[in-house]
């Protein structure tokens, strides 16, 4: 009944609240970021929701755009300010995923979104993430956050997916404040292989689960999918591509042939 009834409007009231509520932060916060991070404000990115729908996912930005002698954008480590730092530990570059709440692309609590190009690389049962939206916080951020791996994260996910009652959205947002004052497990020194990482899809190439050749092919597709589209099945993405793979070829024959 909480679920299909009064999360949502719960939802809603309280974004619209906070909106409000912490607008002067908001604005503080833009002007200082512009300052220290330059322009865009707004950090975007393509990030998959419930029933696997594609959103523009927001944040302030943390990093600078600097850049080596060849052009290229330095490791994120070294784009990363000390006022970056501050943001992500006091998680208030997260403020701007209010208007995502608003917009019904995500909820308070729920598992994280997670970027496109990795959420290609999941199996069946990691989609179980998918049945619900993706929240500001959920079960794998009260329970290590940063310091999990990945597998476990999708374990919470799936657990929570399984059960959205009042109660548990509660206990999960009294205990991710604790988890933020206490700014617990946001810089892990765990290595990339175990790490609650934003690209899983390097995990995965990493511990050899696949190929060089599977990882760069599904990466390519992910970036052909676009903002309020639903996301296709691996095997249907990996299929598609290889057709059109096929295709480029037999016209580029056809080509050389005239």
């Amino acid at each position: 009944m909480y679920k299909l009834l009064f999360k949502r409007p719960i939802d809603i009231i309280c974004a619209l609240v906070l909106l409000l509520f912490l607008a002067p932060l908001l604005f503080v916060v833009a002007i200082l970021v512009a300052i220290k991070h330059g322009r865009p404000i707004i950090f975007k990115q393509k990030r998959v929701g419930r029933n696997q729908k594609i959103f523009w996912f927001y944040k302030f930005r943390s990093m600078t755009n600097a850049r080596d002698e060849n052009g290229e954008l330095l490791p994120d480590s070294m784009r990363v300010t000390k006022f970056g730092r501050f943001l992500r530990k006091t998680s208030i570059d997260e403020l701007p995923q209010l208007w995502n709440i608003l917009k019904g692309d995500m909820s308070f609590i729920g598992p994280r979104p997670r970027d496109v190009k990795e959420c290609i690389f999941l199996n069946e049962t990691q989609c179980g993430r998918f049945r619900v939206r993706p929240g500001l916080s959920g079960l794998a951020q009260i329970n290590g956050r940063n310091a999990i791996t990945f597998d476990k994260v999708a374990e919470y996910d799936n657990k929570y997916a399984d059960r959205v009652t009042l109660w548990g959205d509660i206990k999960i947002a009294f205990k991710t404040l604790l988890v933020v004052f206490k700014k617990e497990s946001i810089d892990s020194n765990i290595q990339s292989t175990v790490h609650l990482s934003y690209y899983y899809n390097d995990v995965l190439l990493q511990r050899g689960e696949i190929t060089q050749d599977e990882y760069n092919q599904r990466v390519a597709l992910s970036k052909t999918l676009e903002v309020g589209n639903i996301m296709p099945s691996v095997a249907t993405l990996l299929q598609e591509g290889i057709d059109k793979i096929k295709n480029d070829q037999d016209l580029y024959k056809t080509d050389q042939t005239v």
